[in-house]
């Protein structure tokens, strides 16, 4: 009797002195934020990371509830209800979110604005509409960052214009994906990708391997430009295929200039490295409106950002930081 406790009790104690098998855990959901929702991670074991991604899904949902303008209780769309009316006292999350948005602004010579949803509510690109000229010409005033004024003291916002919009999809997918990490970051977990639509960043690396993320043809789905070998990195990529329609051998997209309000033309693709993917989503329609050369000039600027932009043309453009012997050619 007392050999088979002592039996029992090796056994025991072997097992709970047994390593824990950790494993990767991804989850992909769709139709949240109005994108794909991608996370993988190196936890523990599956139940550790399901309760990981668990909480960054939960996370992805509440910051679209409170930042979508399709959603007429959202924080951002009473904002854009009341605030061309009164100074509206908000959130912190949406005040500094809106002080980064002008920041980004400022950077890029009023190429990023939020307030291009002045015009931009009147695309329906699902539906193949957009604004007449002069509804266009009739808005455009109201497109200016300008006409947005924070008052930091008080975090109020207060439009100076009747008719002024803003939308942070722009911005609000890459700062989920920052809080996503985060959140994965306070459970202690030191290897993960976390990607809503174009907008990814990744945290350590695959144990001794780089993630690849790669950059597709803006006109064929299944080629590829060039893989970017990714560490502790936040990459975002807009391009004018992802919404859009075509028409009278034009193509109408999401991106619009805050200049003109007509979709922005003057490169097909842009993708941006840096290290956040907040910075990487605000900075990445820069190209879009002032091109590729101006554009590259603000990012070797900054310092701390790196791209890749395909023109009209189909050339491929890289920052300084980023050679083409840096990434990976496409086979």
């Amino acid at each position: 009797m007392a050999t088979g406790k002592l039996v029992l009790y090796l056994l025991a104690a072997c097992c709970a002195s047994a390593p824990v098998r950790a494993e990767w855990v991804s989850r992909t959901v769709d139709g949240t934020m109005g994108t794909r929702i991608q996370v993988e991670v190196w936890a523990a074991d599956n139940a550790a990371g399901d309760i990981a991604i668990d909480a960054v899904m939960a996370e992805m949902r509440r910051i679209e509830n409170n930042l979508s303008t399709y959603k007429p209780d959202s924080e951002l769309s009473r904002l854009n209800a009341d605030a061309a009316t009164r100074a509206v006292k908000v959130s912190d999350e949406l005040f500094g979110l809106l002080t980064t948005a002008m920041d980004y602004s400022r950077i890029t010579e009023g190429a990023f604005d939020v307030t291009y949803a002045s015009v931009g509510f009147m695309y329906d690109f699902r539906a193949r509409h957009r604004p007449s000229e002069a509804q266009i010409k009739k808005a455009l005033p109201e497109v200016n960052y300008r006409l947005v004024q924070l008052d930091a003291a008080r975090h109020t916002v207060h439009y100076v214009r009747a008719g002024v919009r803003i939308d942070l999809g722009g911005i609000a997918k890459g700062y989920a994906v920052d809080r996503g990490i985060a959140l994965l970051q306070q459970r202690g977990i030191q290897h993960a990708l976390v990607s809503a639509g174009g907008d990814s960043r990744v945290i350590g690396d695959r144990f001794g391997r780089p993630w690849i993320i790669a950059i597709r043809h803006p006109d064929r789905q299944d080629e590829i430009i060039t893989r970017i070998p990714l560490v502790d990195t936040a990459i975002s990529t807009s391009g004018d295929y992802e919404r859009y329609f075509d028409e009278g051998g034009q193509r109408y997209h999401h991106i619009i200039d805050p200049h003109t309000g007509h979709s922005a033309s003057a490169v097909r693709s842009a993708t941006i490295l840096a290290d956040t993917a907040t910075r990487t989503d605000g900075l990445s329609k820069t190209a879009f409106v002032l091109g590729a050369e101006k554009a590259l000039a603000i990012y070797k600027r900054l310092g701390d950002v790196d791209a890749v932009l395909v023109t009209p043309d189909g050339k491929v453009h890289y920052s300084d930081g980023l050679a083409p012997a840096e990434v990976l050619s496409s086979p």
